[in-house]
């Protein structure tokens, strides 16, 4: 793809968050590959894996906003799925291969809403073999496919959420909000074991992540079309906008130029220009500041003792 006229060559250069509503059957590397294509956009890298199989919102930061990355690790995502009993994989999932089968499943509907209750809350959960995680700079993926799997120990996640939307044997559906770092195909397992009979994860779709929704989403072909006619920004959320559950006071120049300057901020330097967050507050650590034209030039962590700010990222004016 070209891009021949002077809004399409400004749009390369635009930083900000795309928020891709992947498709099934693309790992999201290839999303990625496939926006940085589609866009001609310098920099981009997405901000939390889903598997090949999912679909639904995929984080892509562009550009500048790639240094924005981490504050989008670790938020709390929302997933709708379809469990299927009976059947169980060595990747908890509808793609690896069968395990154990029951071919006679005699669980009542008042049995898996006991179970699935068990599973709210703060719980221990064991990693998937068949992950994205590494051993020893290995993924456990190619370990487990070259015959060596490694488990990871359990570590603590937090499902705040976990709703049957309909059960119809051997299949239920079922909404769930969770931590990061949580697997689905691990809880479908997990469950799955619970009711005595098995079970994996056939379908997932992402619905939310990070207070993003599907309405924020675009397809790549959508993206596409907005790339060709140099309308891209209509999908571009701005870095400032990106960070809506965070805290922003708005600079006047001598802030500015202090930031800019990379000298010490203090809470005196802020008193007088305090903006509330724009969305649900999710980065209580830091703060942002911000031009009057809603550009962001940095993000301070917050200090709990009577110290200055430090410096997290600061963008200067480029050329």
């Amino acid at each position: 793809m070209t891009f021949d006229s002077d809004k399409n060559h400004a749009q390369r250069k635009q930083s900000g968050l795309l928020v891709v509503n992947k498709p099934a059957d693309i790992t999201s590397a290839k999303v990625v590959a496939r926006l940085k294509k589609i866009t001609g956009v310098r920099k981009a890298g997405h901000t939390g894996t889903l598997d090949p199989f999912a679909t639904g919102i995929l984080i892509c930061c562009v550009n500048r906003a790639t240094r924005l990355a981490g504050f989008f690790l670790h938020g709390h995502k929302t997933y709708r799925g379809l469990l299927v009993l009976g059947r169980e994989t060595d990747t908890f999932d509808a793609t690896g291969t069968t395990t154990s089968k029951c071919d006679t499943i005699q669980v009542s509907d008042k049995e898996i809403e006991s179970v699935f209750n068990q599973f709210k809350g703060s719980i221990e959960q064991l990693p998937p073999v068949y992950s994205a995680l590494k051993h020893k700079g290995v993924p456990l993926y190619k370990l487990a496919r070259s015959g060596k799997p490694v488990q990871k120990p359990p570590r603590q996640v937090v499902i705040s959420k976990l709703s049957i939307l309909d059960i119809d044997l051997p299949a239920v559906r079922f909404e769930v909000s969770c931590s990061a770092g949580t697997y689905i195909r691990s809880l479908c397992s997990d469950i799955g074991k619970a009711l005595g009979c098995g079970g994996h994860l056939k379908t997932l779709n992402r619905i939310e992540n990070c207070g993003f929704t599907l309405d924020d989403a675009a397809t790549l072909e959508e993206l596409e079309k907005l790339a060709i006619s140099g309308k891209l920004s209509d999908k571009l959320i701005s870095m400032n906008d990106a960070l809506k559950g965070m805290t922003g006071y708005i600079s006047n120049k001598q802030l500015t130029e202090k930031v800019l300057a990379g000298q010490p901020i203090w809470a005196e330097d802020l008193k007088h220009h305090k903006q509330k967050p724009t969305g649900k507050p999710c980065f209580k650590e830091h703060i942002k500041i911000v031009e009057p034209d809603n550009n962001l030039i940095a993000v301070l962590r917050r200090q709990t003792t009577d110290k200055p700010y430090d410096y997290s990222c600061v963008f200067h004016p480029e050329n």
